[in-house]
C-alpha cells in the first residue's frame, strides 16, 4: 500500500495513495493506524481524497482506526471522502458514526475543537 504520513504537533495525517480501499490494502491500512496510535498520538486525520472504492473490509479498517483513536480521548477524523465512497457510508449509516469532514483545513479546526473542548471537560472534572 502507497501512503504518506504528516506528523502535525496535535495529530497525523494519513494519506492513502491507493483508488481502492479493499480485501487486500485494509489490513495494512488498519495495522498503519494502530501503529501510529501505539507510537503515542491520540489524534489522526484519514485524507481520503484518492480512495474512490471502498468495500467492507475496507470500512471495517475504518472503524478500527475510529474505535482505537476515540478509547483514550482522542479523535479520528475522514477528510475529503469521495461521492461513491460516501454514498456507501451513508448507505451502511457510517456517516452517524464516524467524523467526517470535507478538507483538511476543516479536519485541523476540528482537532483544535476537541483538544479545547477536552480540556474544559477536565477542568470541570478537576473543580468538582
Amino acid at each position: 500500500m502507497k501512503y504518506s504520513i504528516d506528523k502535525k504537533e496535535q495529530y497525523v495525517i494519513f494519506t492513502p495513495q491507493e483508488e481502492k480501499l479493499d480485501s487486500l490494502l485494509a489490513p495494512v491500512l488498519k495495522s498503519e493506524l494502530l501503529t501510529i496510535h501505539a507510537e503515542g498520538f491520540e489524534n489522526l486525520v484519514l485524507d481520503m481524497s484518492e480512495v474512490k472504492y471502498v468495500d467492507s473490509s475496507g470500512l471495517s479498517a475504518l472503524l478500527v482506526g475510529d474505535r482505537e483513536f476515540s478509547k483514550n480521548g482522542g479523535v479520528f477524523i475522514i477528510s475529503g471522502v469521495q461521492d461513491h465512497v460516501m454514498k456507501l457510508l451513508k448507505i451502511s449509516m457510517l456517516d452517524k458514526k464516524l467524523n467526517l469532514v470535507s478538507s483538511l483545513e476543516e479536519a485541523s479546526e476540528a482537532i483544535f475543537m476537541h483538544a479545547i473542548e477536552s480540556g474544559e471537560e477536565e477542568e470541570e472534572e478537576e473543580e468538582s
